[in-house]
C-alpha cells in the first residue's frame, strides 16, 4: 500500500467509495470532491493498493474556526492554507478492503501532517458509532455538533489539540 495525494484522476473512484461509506443524503457529491481537489489537494490523501486502485481516502479543508460547520463541505473557499485547524471531512475505506488497518494508516498520517504544518489540531464531527474508533487516536468527543446536521443525522464533534 503507498500513501499519496489526490488529483483529479482519482475523482471517479473517491466519489464511489464515498456512496460505500455513506447514505446519499450524507455523501459529498462528485462536484465537491472535484471541488475539494482544485482546491487544497495536499489535504486530500489517498491509500492506494500496488495496482494503483484507491482502498481509501481522508480529506478536509484547514481554517482558523474552531466548529466544523456544514458549510465548510460544500464551500471550497473557506480552506485557508495558513489556518490553525484541519479539519477532516471524510475517511472511507472501500468495503472489501475494510478491518486491515488502513483507516488508522491514513489517520495517522494525516494527523502527522496536520502537526508538521504547525495547526492547533484537528476536528471532525461522526456518527454515535464511530466515537470510540477517534477517541484511539486521542480525539475527544464535544458533544452533539450545532454546525453539522447532513442528512438529518446527530452528529458529534471530534477534536484533537496537538
Amino acid at each position: 500500500m503507498k500513501i499519496r495525494f489526490a488529483d483529479l484522476s482519482f475523482l471517479d473512484e473517491i466519489t464511489e467509495i464515498e456512496l460505500s461509506c455513506f447514505p446519499k443524503e450524507q455523501a459529498a457529491e462528485r462536484e465537491q470532491f472535484k471541488s475539494r481537489l482544485i482546491a487544497y489537494p495536499e489535504h486530500f490523501l489517498l491509500l492506494c493498493d500496488d495496482s494503483g486502485k484507491v482502498a481509501a481516502f481522508i480529506n478536509g479543508l484547514v481554517t482558523d474556526r474552531c466548529e466544523l460547520t456544514d458549510e465548510m463541505y460544500k464551500n471550497f473557499r473557506l480552506h485557508n492554507e495558513n489556518g490553525a485547524w484541519q479539519m477532516i471531512f471524510g475517511l472511507c475505506t472501500r468495503p472489501e478492503y475494510r478491518h486491515q488497518g488502513f483507516a488508522h494508516t491514513l489517520m495517522r498520517e494525516f494527523l502527522h501532517i496536520a502537526r508538521e504544518q504547525g495547526r492547533k489540531g484537528v476536528v471532525l464531527t461522526c456518527k454515535a458509532e464511530l466515537i470510540s474508533f477517534y477517541e484511539q487516536f486521542g480525539f475527544k468527543n464535544e458533544g452533539v455538533s450545532a454546525g453539522s446536521v447532513i442528512g438529518g443525522v446527530k452528529w458529534y464533534q471530534m477534536r484533537k489539540t496537538f
